[in-house]
């Protein structure tokens, strides 16, 4: 095992380089650049614009953008400063070059447009996306596996027929339409004004004790996590019955019963942890999407500054620094969690060998 995992740690360099490689030509072929967006905007507005423009620099690792198109009326030594503030003045090869150089240390320059560093805002949204997505992957498998377990056990009962439809219908509403009637339900809306409705955390947060904190933080993430997981349901709980009655088809099921074992005893010792390794093969797939791509509506809706929310404000304002760092936290995270998807894999059903596997 320890040999497989060294190997799909030297895998995550080339899988890096080839991902940022892709998204970094696709953004160089993209209009619209913030160059272009600059000198549109003094066109337009005249002295805001130039004085952004003269400024000061910003990282030298963005992408693209570069360019003259649009720039009739622009001075050419005006038009030359620009692009060496965005670090356009260099070919693109090397601008990549420098940018997986830079990245390899973590150093993702600073933003175009807030006065900070990337890793800084990175660091800064981190919370939030963590709570949100730690919160409702656990609340998730919580309910789901239990849930999908008794459904494989009871299969065509009533019992199984009613969960079926409420976890269909909840996985059928968007996030943010539910998210949207929480408010008006319990935020202020139309009836209660039990939970707060931004942020989270209080503003007196500091000034709490610590039990006091434990409980504002929960406060704060009672409907933003609800919201979120409303829909998460349906596919873990339909694949935990769906692999649970697979299992408990095996003919090694119908030995284990032949020998007098309780059926507790068939169901958590025998069929578990086969049942199991599909549902742990989807976690890594859970965690990157609940964390970073899943919640964007959510951090919207409820004022939660996140990556998510970060990375869609990067994209529209063509932000590629903070783009492109996003990018490589998002891979990169998502590569680690596919490989300790491995891991337990091995963990829970040590007959899995991955380095018999490779060598064959």
């Amino acid at each position: 095992m320890g040999v497989y995992i060294l190997r799909r740690l030297a895998l995550i360099i080339p899988t890096l380089i080839g991902i940022m490689l892709l998204n970094f030509v696709i953004v160089q072929a993209a209009p619209g650049g913030p160059v272009e967006q600059l000198i549109a905007e003094m066109e337009g507005h005249g002295g805001g614009a130039l004085a952004r423009a003269t400024g000061g620099g910003t990282g030298g690792e963005v992408a693209s953008g570069g360019g003259s198109r649009g720039s009739r009326g622009i001075p050419d030594e005006l038009l030359k400063e620009i692009e060496v503030m965005y670090g356009f003045d260099k070919p693109a090869h090397e601008r990549f070059l420098q940018m997986l150089g830079d990245y390899a240390t973590f150093n993702f320059g600073e933003s175009l447009l807030r006065d900070r560093t990337v890793l800084e805002l990175i660091v800064d949204k981190m919370p939030v996306s963590i709570s949100l997505g730690l919160w409702s992957t656990l609340i998730i498998y919580l309910i789901s596996i239990p849930l999908g377990i008794r459904k494989a056990v009871s299969d065509g009962s009533r019992f199984d027929v009613w969960s079926s439809s409420a976890i269909v219908v909840g996985y059928a509403i968007p996030g943010f339409l539910f998210a949207i009637l929480l408010i008006v339900l319990f935020a202020g809306g139309s009836y209660f004004d039990w939970f707060p409705l931004r942020g989270l955390t209080s503003s007196n947060f500091d000034e709490l004790n610590w039990y006091q904190k434990i409980g504002d933080y929960f406060w704060h993430l009672a409907l933003p996590v609800t919201a979120n997981v409303i829909g998460g349901f349906a596919t873990l709980t339909l694949l935990t019955k769906n692999s649970f009655l697979d299992e408990i088809s095996k003919q090694y099921v119908v030995t284990a019963r032949a020998k007098g074992l309780e059926e507790k005893q068939v169901l958590y010792g025998h069929v578990f942890r086969n049942a199991m390794l599909i549902v742990i093969a989807s976690l890594p797939g859970v965690l990157v999407t609940l964390f970073f791509t899943g919640s964007l509506l959510i951090e919207v809706i409820f004022s939660l500054d996140g990556l998510g929310l970060l990375g869609f404000e990067a994209a529209l304002n063509r932000d590629y620094p903070v783009i492109f760092g996003t990018l490589y936290i998002f891979t990169l995270m998502g590569l680690v969690l596919k490989l300790i998807s491995d891991i337990t894999y091995v963990l829970v059903d040590p007959r899995i060998d991955f380095e018999s596997r490779e060598g064959a």
